[in-house]
């Protein structure tokens, strides 16, 4: 894929991006691949407002991450990292990514499944939660939502989703309504054609 869509900076040993990676790539790339590094913060995206997709496997991201807001993005990959507090990464998660359509968190600690050791009432629990807390979310992992997965998830976390939407009213009734400008070559998943790995190639350990 043409580097002014696609931009891979996967096995630097990278912690950060400097200046001059930003200022080169910024204001081009639309799906950027930072997998294989050891980023644990990503604030430094903060200028890549165009990309739809970003690929963070393999890095040594943490529970209390922090992302800038990036409206755009839709596709988010965080397979084999530590993330191990599902609440506090998937709120920070909402507020960054509020259109996020496709999330894999395949072998983090907070994803329990049979490739971690985790139970399957765990992983059960683990997507419910995650799908009521993520209403444009359509995949988790390696599976499409379903409708019923859905539903079972409000459900099962009506009272967290009751707090939540409180606590969305309150910040909204205190300040003008910002409308966000979406990139125009921000892609459905249907037609994006990101060359993603596939779920094999995810959780081989």
């Amino acid at each position: 894929m043409d580097e002014s869509i696609r931009v891979s900076l996967a096995f630097h040993d990278l912690t950060e991006l400097d200046k001059d990676i930003v200022s080169k790539y910024s204001s081009k790339a639309q799906v950027l691949d930072l997998s294989h590094n050891n980023f644990s913060d990503l604030r430094s995206l903060e200028t890549f407002q165009n990309i739809h997709t970003l690929i963070l496997d393999n890095n040594s991201l943490k529970s209390h991450v922090k992302f800038p807001s990036l409206p755009n993005i839709t596709i988010l990959w965080v397979n084999r990292n530590r993330i191990a507090n599902l609440t506090v990464f998937i709120e920070t998660v909402d507020k960054a990514f509020p259109d996020l359509q496709y999330l894999s968190m395949i072998n983090n600690p907070a994803a329990p499944s049979f490739f971690n050791g985790g139970s399957y009432e765990q992983y059960l629990d683990y997507r419910h939660y995650v799908i009521s807390q993520l209403p444009n979310l359509t995949m988790l992992d390696d599976k499409a939502i379903t409708t019923s997965e859905r539903q079972e998830g409000e459900r099962i976390y009506k009272h967290q989703l009751s707090i939540k939407s409180s606590r969305t009213k309150r910040r909204s009734s205190g300040q003008s309504k910002k409308k966000v400008r979406k990139s125009s070559s921000r892609q459905s998943l249907e037609e994006s054609n990101v060359d993603l790995p596939s779920v094999e190639e995810l959780t081989k350990r």
